[in-house]
């Protein structure tokens, strides 16, 4: 028989990945802001969350993990081309990042979008008890909400869409415009990280469905759909503590004596991904080499880039791109055993990455758009009263919130290279104040509180 659950999230993926030790399959928890966030809510409710286990194939049966209900979805070979690698990361995600790349458009990529997004939304009716609150998260199951409406009327159903929406001219090239807007009304509370896109969507509602609205609210079928902005956040207390660690503060003293203990390292940490905005961080560091404001091995810069939907065309263009540039510094910068740029295209743990942040002079977040980059408040958050100093992409969702970053326009190379240059000589004294300023504003704004302004406004009782 079915557990029912009053509170199920909906996400593509499950919060858990399968690891195999001494021979023996099980579940770990994996980490991550969201599972953080409502693991509280989830365990006080017998929650349950609905997604793809990873793998393809039938699912899982479902099972529970620190609390939490799992309710594993199937996802076949060409789901995953079609549904996933196609219509979620080939069309809307290059749209909805201001088509940086040019979306591709395919029928069977829409239909199997359909499918997939109708196999989602009957499994959270499954487990949906009376009345229940659903939450439904980002671009791969837009159309949800209204299928589960559908389905389940009686249902409180939220929807947040974690990367950026489009102004109305670029969601208009879209095939499935109208039916994905339609997907999101049947929500009660829509959630945008930033106010513009919110209002972008109460716009776009009047202008391709001829709907009403008064402020950020929606007239739908005789209902009213709410449309707000919710700057997702971190687990701060966590990366505070993560990066106070002894054995992390020692592997960041060992970070920089493998570096060759330079005066300045300059750290980049992304997801191998065209709209992050890695080739445009490179040449700006080249081009400071060029003008000898840098030299090695006074600084050297490390750039992390974490393997990401290698399936995908776009991401294999990047990788020669990115590959080529690093090849370039290094043959004219760099010198025997000393290379100017340190690539490294692999996963990281989180103690890992939280000693590289411990270890950087200087944070490079340069996104050509971004929702918000949880990686730039990471880095904050690492710091303590260390200093440091955040390069910060106008175009990062973070910089609405992140004021004291030193901003740039990741399409102006110029803009770039200042940007890097006054961080570089940035005195301790100001990059302390500067890093002081914005750790306040993300310990008063973290995960834990993202999800209670959501919930709360969604009409959900909220369990700290």
């Amino acid at each position: 028989m079915t557990h029912r659950s009053t509170f199920v999230v909906v996400a593509n993926r499950l919060p858990v990945d399968e690891v195999v030790t001494d021979g023996v399959r099980e579940w770990r928890r994996s980490p991550g802001g969201l599972v953080t966030a409502l693991h509280p809510v989830l365990q006080a409710r017998r929650g349950t969350w609905v997604g793809w286990a990873g793998g393809t194939g039938p699912a899982p049966d479902p099972f529970e993990l620190e609390g939490i209900r799992l309710h594993p979805v199937p996802l076949s070979d060409e789901d995953l081309e079609r549904y996933y690698e196609g219509q979620s990361n080939t069309t809307i995600w290059p749209l909805y990042h201001d088509a940086v790349e040019t979306p591709a458009y395919r029928r069977r990529w829409r239909d199997s979008y359909r499918t997939v997004n109708a196999r989602f939304a009957d499994a959270a009716a499954e487990v949906a008890a009376e009345g229940a609150t659903v939450w439904v998260q980002d671009y791969q199951l837009q159309l949800v909400p209204a299928m589960l409406r559908e389905r389940r009327p009686d249902l409180r159903i939220g929807f947040f869409l974690h990367i950026p929406f489009p102004p109305i001219e670029l969601f208009m090239q879209m095939p499935l415009r109208a039916e994905i807007l339609r997907g999101l009304l049947g929500a009660d509370l829509v959630g945008f990280q930033q106010r513009l896109a919110a209002q972008n969507f109460v716009r776009l509602s009047r202008h391709l469905l001829g709907l009403r609205y008064v402020g950020q609210t929606i007239e739908v079928d005789g209902r009213q759909v709410k449309s707000g902005a919710f700057p997702i956040s971190i687990d701060v207390k966590e990366m505070e503590e993560l990066a106070n660690d002894p054995a992390v503060q020692a592997r960041a003293k060992q970070i920089r004596q493998e570096l060759g203990d330079p005066k300045t390292v300059i750290l980049g940490v992304d997801r191998l991904d065209y709209t992050k905005g890695i080739e445009q961080r490179l040449k700006a560091f080249r081009e400071l080499l060029v003008d000898g404001e840098l030299s090695v091995p006074d600084a050297v810069m490390v750039q992390v880039a974490t393997p990401s939907r290698e399936r995908v065309e776009h991401y294999q263009t990047l990788r020669v791109k990115v590959e080529r540039e690093v090849g370039r510094i290094n043959g004219e910068y760099g010198r025997v055993g000393v290379p100017a740029v340190h690539y490294l295209h692999q996963s990281y743990s989180r103690s890992e990455l939280a000693a590289l942040y411990v270890a950087a002079d200087v944070m490079m977040v340069t996104p050509l758009r971004d929702g918000m980059n949880l990686v730039a408040k990471e880095y904050v958050a690492a710091r303590g009263d260390r200093g440091g100093a955040l390069v910060l992409s106008e175009f990062a969702g973070a910089a609405t919130e992140l004021k004291q970053a030193f901003l740039c326009n990741p399409h102006d190379p110029d803009g770039v290279k200042d940007a890097l240059r006054r961080a570089v000589t940035v005195d301790d004294v100001e990059a302390r104040r500067r890093m002081r300023v914005m750790q306040r504003h993300l310990r008063n704004h973290d995960v834990g509180r993202w999800a209670q302004s959501f919930l709360t406004e969604l009409g959900a009782a909220w369990s700290p």
